[in-house]
């Protein structure tokens, strides 16, 4: 099996990261990526090289750290416009404290935000007000407090705001992408 069709998680790529070099949390790339791929289908290409910049690398250190890097935004990819609607943003897992979790939902809005941000305000006003009021409320989670104390109230509050930012990115995604994923087939309604 190639290590492009393997399932990515948020530690895989952090250990990737790690392998080319950089400290980085990948949440922020994440954000990037989902917005790309939400506002102007960015393509592999386009996604090494952003990888690659990000990193402060030239490429990829060798293939399978490239197809790791293609497996992440194919399974994005796939995630976003799949119609079961399994989006989930990559961050940092239950192993991970509260306040990580936190810092990495908040770094992941940052890139998500910024590339929405830099596709200027002609598109946002084709979006329905669910989606910029969605996109507004991204606003204040990328200015949270992400100094957490372990509590069920925290933690409760943090998953809320996690399942925000997931429906806003695939509200995005089918703004963007009239009829994916097809989640309704009126067309095919049989009646008896």
């Amino acid at each position: 099996m190639s290590l492009i069709n393997e399932r990515q998680d948020f530690s895989t790529i952090a250990d990737l990261f790690l392998l080319h070099g950089s400290m980085q949390s990948p949440a922020f790339l994440d954000g990037r990526l989902c917005a790309g791929l939400a506002m102007h289908d960015l393509s592999a290409e386009a996604w090494l090289e952003e990888i690659c910049l990000a990193l402060g690398v030239e490429q990829p250190r060798d293939e399978p750290s490239a197809e790791r890097f293609l497996g992440w935004r194919r399974q994005t990819l796939e995630a976003l416009a799949g119609s079961e609607l399994g989006f989930e943003p990559l961050l940092p897992d239950d192993l991970f404290s509260l306040a990580e979790r936190a810092r990495g939902l908040k770094e992941w809005t940052q890139g998500f935000l910024e590339v929405v941000h830099d596709a200027g305000e002609a598109p946002r006003e084709a979006w329905s007000p669910a989606l910029r009021e969605a996109l507004d409320d991204l606003e204040g989670i990328a200015g949270l407090e992400d100094e957490l104390e372990e509590s069920a109230e925290n933690e409760g509050d943090l998953f809320a705001l996690t399942e925000h930012v997931r429906m806003a990115a695939m509200l995005l995604y089918t703004e963007q992408h009239p009829g994916r994923p097809q989640v309704e087939d009126t067309d095919n309604d049989t009646r008896h």
